[in-house]
């Protein structure tokens, strides 16, 4: 399984969102700090639940982050987050 299809799986079973997107964004960082041949190594992450609704950007932040789990958010190097309610 790819690194974006587990990202994409981790999200949905901790949050059932109304939209999400995960983007490898990888290409774009070609040559930069941590891009290996094969991508997978930057990501776009665009999530909309109610859930988040009231919750401080550094909460939504933090939810994403504990769904996704230490082992996965390890085999990245960049992580963006687009988070809204």
């Amino acid at each position: 399984m790819s690194v974006a299809e587990e990202l994409r799986q981790q999200l949905e079973q901790a949050f059932a969102p109304a939209r999400l997107e995960v983007i490898d964004e990888s290409e774009n960082h070609r040559g930069h700090a941590g891009w290996r041949e094969g991508g997978e190594t930057h990501f776009r992450i665009v999530i909309r639940d109610p859930r988040f609704a009231g919750m401080s950007r550094i909460a939504r932040h933090r939810a994403v982050h504990e769904a996704l789990g230490r082992d996965l958010l390890s085999r990245i190097h960049a992580l963006a987050l687009d988070i809204d309610g």
